[in-house]
Formats: C-alpha cells, sequence, structure tokens
C-alpha cells in the first residue's frame, strides 16, 4: 500500500532508516499493508521554542514521514500547526524534508498559547475534503495543556464517530502537570463520553530525540489496531478498508 524501499532511497535517503523502523513495528502490531492516511498537528505555542531550536520537531516529522512512507503512497504528510489558533496547514514530504520545518516556521508569526480544537477542526475539514476512504492516524504534539479544554474534549468525543485516531504525544516533563488533561481525555470513558476509544496518550520527554526509533513507532502505532477494529464493528470504518 505504501511506497518501496526503492522509492524513499531514491527520494529521502536519509530517512530509510527510519523507515526500516516503522516497518517493523507496523508488522509486529499487525498493520504491514493496512493504507491509512497519516496527519501531523505540530505545537505552535510560546514554551515550544526550545524544541523547534535543538532540532526535536523536526526529528519528530522525519520519523512520521518514515512511517506515513509505509502506510500511503503520496510520499507527504499534512501538517497543521496551532497556538492560540491555526497558524498553518501545510505538507512536509519526503522529497524536500531536511530543514523543511525550519522554513515553514520562518514564515509563521507570533506563537501564542495552547488550543487543542482549532487544530482538530482543521485537520478534520482537511480528511473529509480530501475524500480519502482510508482510516486516518493522527500524530498530535504538544508540550501542554489547551486553554479551553471543554471544547478539546467535545471535538474529541464528536471525532469518534469519524474515523480518524488520535495518537497525542507530549514534549517535555512527564511529571507536569500540564499533562493532566491529556491522561484525561485519553481515559475519557467509551461509551458514556464516546463511542469508541479514539485517542491515545504517550509521554516523548525532555529531549524527545533520544526516544529510539523503535520504541517511538510502536507507541505511535500501539493503540490503533483495537480502534480500527472497534470502528469496523460500529461501521466508522468500512470493514474492507
Amino acid at each position: 500500500m505504501g511506497l518501496s524501499l526503492r522509492k524513499v532511497e531514491e527520494t529521502a535517503p536519509a530517512l530509510v532508516s527510519l523507515y526500516k523502523s516503522a516497518e517493523a513495528s507496523l508488522r509486529k502490531h499487525g498493520m504491514d499493508g493496512q493504507r491509512v492516511a497519516v496527519y501531523l498537528v505540530l505545537d505552535y505555542s510560546g514554551s515550544m521554542t526550545p524544541y523547534y531550536r535543538d532540532g526535536s520537531v523536526q526529528t519528530l516529522a522525519d520519523r512520521v514521514l518514515g512511517l506515513s512512507a509505509h502506510l500511503d503512497d503520496d510520499g507527504r504528510v499534512p501538517v497543521v500547526f496551532f497556538s492560540t489558533d491555526v497558524d498553518a496547514v501545510t505538507d512536509i514530504e519526503l522529497a524536500d524534508h531536511q530543514g523543511r520545518i525550519d522554513r515553514i516556521v520562518r514564515g509563521l508569526g507570533h506563537m501564542g498559547k495552547t488550543s487543542y480544537h482549532l487544530a482538530m477542526d482543521a485537520v478534520i475539514d482537511h480528511y473529509l475534503d480530501s475524500g480519502a476512504t482510508a482510516p486516518a492516524l493522527v500524530v498530535f504534539q504538544t508540550d501542554g495543556g489547551p486553554i479551553n479544554k471543554l471544547a478539546a474534549e467535545r471535538y474529541l468525543c464528536k471525532a469518534a464517530e469519524l474515523p480518524m485516531f488520535w495518537q497525542f504525544i507530549g514534549f517535555g516533563d512527564p511529571r507536569s502537570r500540564q499533562f493532566e488533561f491529556l491522561r484525561k481525555l485519553d481515559e475519557l470513558p467509551v461509551p458514556e463520553k464516546r463511542c469508541v476509544d479514539n485517542a491515545g496518550f504517550f509521554h516523548a520527554g525532555l529531549d524527545p530525540r533520544k526516544v529510539p526509533d523503535a520504541e517511538l513507532y510502536d507507541r505511535i502505532v500501539a493503540e490503533f489496531p483495537a480502534w480500527l477494529a472497534a470502528a469496523r464493528a460500529r461501521s466508522i470504518v468500512r470493514s474492507e478498508l
């Protein structure tokens, strides 16, 4: 379903090791051959400055590209940058991945606060407008809780009716109370709050670059198969996909 190793070698040789590592994780979780639309959502709030400067965000983008190359065949990943509002909706692609995050950020404005729901809305709109028939995996990176928690929870619960799984990744101190809301989102009850469990959450720590590739991929895809089975059972995802 995705791109061949040869194609990755030709278009993005620096990502070959990531492509191979992602392949091992997908096979381990029974996802090899599965077609998935991959999205990346990046926190552009002021407290994220160190993670843009030290390359943590670019590293995550490269890793998501390596994963997407197995799950989709267009060699690109839609990316939403968000802070108080949506700062940008753009793409990253295999053929132009090196330094791409820095180039995008140079064109953005002031780094604001953290507001999830507008970014979630942008991803939902993009997915619905794209006409995609494959389910979506949304890798949603942030370094803290949102300013409007109720809106974020409502969006996640409403999005449970759509063929989209949200994998939240925390950058920063795992002991910070900033992440209590994400733990709550991860554990929202089914079916009282949402029809299926459509979200996961894990910490990448104070230096996300140090998380081994294999571990990161395992954590990104670990909960997706269970969600996919539940979504198929409720006809949220077509069973033949």
